[in-house]
């Protein structure tokens, strides 16, 4: 039995514009979080503050940032698909 990698791989030309852009939204996620962070900090009481549908602050930031961070995946993979398109020739992606 040979273990091989289910798909061949090649030189991957938009690598660099891949890692450039998780940053970039790795650093925006970051400073959502960092506001959650302080405000928890600063002032713990304001996440008790009713705020949607009898949810408080914490909740539905809790639930805002877990949102976020699946929005920007899904971006993230359509933004590189059609760099990778681009850049490498392929024809997958639709």
């Amino acid at each position: 039995m040979l273990h091989e990698p289910a798909a061949q791989s090649s030189v991957d030309h938009a690598q660099d514009f891949k890692s450039k852009l998780g940053v970039r939204m790795f650093i925006i996620y970051a400073l959502v979080y960092a506001i959650f962070v302080a405000i928890n900090v600063i002032s713990p009481l304001a996440m008790e503050n009713i705020i949607f549908l009898g949810l408080n602050l914490a909740v539905v930031f809790g639930f805002g940032l877990i949102i976020l961070a699946l929005i920007m995946a899904l971006i993230y993979n359509r933004i590189c698909s059609l760099k990778e398109k681009e850049l490498n020739g392929s024809k997958e992606v639709k």
